[in-house]
């Protein structure tokens, strides 16, 4: 089985994924008639989704709150609330972590990373054709569902977060903006996990996505898109739209399951940080945390 291998940002170590039923998503993502039916099957009729994604809700799925603690070592010292107060496994998986726990980075020229994930990082999308599937192109039209804003980003910087089903799982304004509504493109909810994406990187421009415009000073303006992905059957917007925020208030969060978030910047407009491109050309997805520095703007406005 393929190890799913990604750089710590903070140790600058190389470490292994501890993958949830991995031998499952390889079973799923395989290139044969069985594995392509029991992927369409699970993926593609969004009530399973909804159903496994209820059973999270309900009290007896606290029982599986502590096992994945242990099993995955997250620190509940960062947890605003004791753990013994989460009445359902969903509970434990939409926590809300101290202030404390994650620091923002200065600056009204710096853009942050706007969750806890596994990052892919590309300062010119244009450039960066194949970097998942070598000789697959990935649609920007496609992804947005307009030729128009396609063409506007086409040459642009895409930031990939991948969150996996032990990260904290709310996401945050990368910096100071105003955002318009958001508008959802709905699709199957296929997993976002290397495997799967290795298999078939249309799967970020097929999943059920909601995307948001984010006016902003430095940066022009940022698409921010959310998109869904095995068992994520709820994307949930916590923000008022045309209501100013600064960066690092929440926007909203994933209910259960794995999941993505994808920012694309206008040309020119961010700088993104050495260590994020480096391990991406490497073929390496860095591991970091909300707050942490993605990059500066290039043309301050």
């Amino acid at each position: 089985m393929t190890d799913i291998i990604y750089i710590n940002r903070e140790t600058k170590e190389r470490e292994k994924e501890k993958v949830p039923c991995k031998s499952c998503l390889e079973f799923l993502y395989a290139k044969n008639p069985l594995s392509r039916l029991f992927c369409a099957i699970l993926c593609k009729i969004p009530l399973l989704s909804r159903f496994y994604g209820s059973l999270q809700t309900r009290s007896n799925s606290r029982k599986k709150i502590t096992p994945l603690i242990e099993k995955y070592q997250i620190d509940t010292s960062e947890f605003l609330d004791p753990v013994d107060s989460f009445a359902s496994f969903n509970d434990f998986f939409i926590r809300k972590l101290k202030p404390s726990a994650r620091l923002i980075t200065n600056g009204n020229d710096v853009a942050i990373l706007p969750a806890d994930g596994r990052y892919l990082a590309f300062q010119n999308i244009h450039h960066e054709q194949g970097f998942l599937v070598k000789g697959k192109k990935f649609s920007l039209e496609k992804l947005l569902g307009d030729s128009k804003l396609a063409h506007k980003y086409a040459q642009g910087s895409l930031v990939i977060a991948r969150l996996a089903p032990v990260d904290y799982h709310r996401f945050h304004f990368p910096t100071n903006c105003t955002p318009a509504e958001s508008h959802l493109i709905n699709g199957p909810l296929f997993s976002v996990n290397p495997i799967a994406l290795k298999k078939n990187i249309d799967i970020l421009s097929e999943n059920k996505r909601v995307i948001t415009q984010l006016k902003t000073h430095h940066f022009g303006t940022i698409l921010y898109i959310e998109v869904g992905a095995t068992n994520v059957g709820s994307i949930v917007q916590t923000y008022e739209p045309a209501k100013p925020y600064a960066k690092g208030d929440e926007k909203g969060y994933f209910s259960f399951g794995g999941s993505c978030i994808l920012l694309l910047f206008e040309p020119f407009r961010l700088q993104i940080d050495h260590d994020l491109i480096e391990h991406t050309h490497s073929g390496l997805e860095t591991y970091a945390h909300m707050g942490q520095c993605l990059g500066r703007a290039l043309s301050p406005m």
